[in-house]
């Protein structure tokens, strides 16, 4: 039998773990994502998003929507499409949750 310390615990727990993402997790993925800028343009695309955060076109419409009325995202139009960038305080949030992801990280939590 295997004996388990905290650190295989940590790894078999997260070998286990088939199950979704929080919705904190999204939205940390879109406001990361957010931040980079592709091309000349300012801020990044639907399409870009949805293939990083890896989510579908009506639910993350959903999340920017949220997450431009509480001002963490702009919205940017562009000649050919609508354009997302993390706004100061969806740039501070961002810092905020990966301050807590790696702290929850080393305690083994899972957020």
């Amino acid at each position: 039998m295997e004996k388990y310390t905290p650190i295989t615990y940590r790894i078999r727990r997260n070998e286990n773990m088939v199950g979704h993402r929080t919705q904190i997790k999204i939205v940390g993925e879109i406001l990361d994502t957010a931040t980079q800028e592709i091309d000349e343009y300012e801020g990044t695309t639907i399409t870009h998003i949805i293939r990083k955060a890896n989510i579908s076109h009506g639910r993350l419409s959903r999340i920017l929507n949220n997450l431009v009325s509480q001002g963490l995202l702009e919205q940017v139009t562009s000649k050919r499409s609508y354009r997302y960038k993390t706004s100061p305080s969806g740039r501070e949030f961002l810092t905020a949750y990966k301050t807590f992801r790696e702290f929850s990280d080393d305690f083994g939590l899972t957020i």
